[in-house]
């Protein structure tokens, strides 16, 4: 056998391990994507002034409402990272759970989208899904300083989550963390159990602010 057919050969079989590890991660991202397999919520409260700055015209969540903080979603998570989304059930979006939603999001859209990306993974059907985030929701406090502000605040992200612990003494560390859009403040998200109660956050997920101050605009 000569050196040239020799490499070749090697190419072939580390080429065809490389494809056969490559199925075998995406067949288990497959498997693991399944309804009700996940290990804790992550509640993502979105701060709409900051939606509103670049979708002034969408009249369901802008144009003079003054919204703070809105309900943006409540997703499943895995511990070890990432998160399973668009997961085959047998729950439908029914009208009464349509209703429900609408109650919680600021948008028809975003609710819809909420269900059949997060919703479907959660095991639950719509309704009691839908009645989980309402008491997702309800189980975080929003800082008196950060309910509605009139005024433009500049903050650290740090900041941010010590008005938060502030607002909810019981929950404990690495279970809440500050997204931001550039300098702004644009999403606090916190982690809850299966049951709700705030715990620590799994691998991935933390705050993606800068050190410096951070913007946060005044409800529009």
């Amino acid at each position: 056998m000569n050196l040239r057919y020799l490499c070749l050969s090697m190419i072939i079989v580390i080429f065809a391990a490389s494809n056969a590890d490559a199925r075998h991660h995406q067949s288990r991202a497959y498997n693991e994507a399944q309804a009700g397999r996940f290990d804790y919520y992550l509640l993502s409260l979105s701060w709409a002034p900051i939606y509103c700055l670049t979708h002034a015209d969408d009249g369901s969540e802008c144009v003079g409402k003054g919204y703070g903080f809105v309900v943006h979603g409540l997703w499943p998570q895995y511990d070890g990272g990432g998160y399973p989304e668009n997961c085959s059930t047998q729950f439908e979006l029914s009208a009464v759970a349509a209703a429900k939603g609408r109650s919680l999001y600021p948008s028809e859209h975003l609710m819809q989208h909420e269900w059949q990306s997060h919703g479907t993974c959660s095991g639950l059907d719509a309704r009691t899904y839908f009645d989980t985030v309402d008491r997702a929701a309800s189980a975080v406090k929003i800082p008196t300083a950060l309910e509605a502000p009139r005024t433009d605040r500049s903050l650290t992200a740090a900041e941010i989550v010590d008005l938060f612990h502030s607002a909810n003494p019981q929950i404990p560390d690495h279970a809440l963390t500050v997204a931001c859009s550039r300098n702004n403040m644009s999403e606090v998200r916190v982690c809850l159990t299966k049951e709700l109660s705030v715990r620590s956050c799994g691998r991935g997920v933390r705050t993606s602010c800068p050190a410096v101050s951070i913007r946060v605009p005044a409800s529009r």
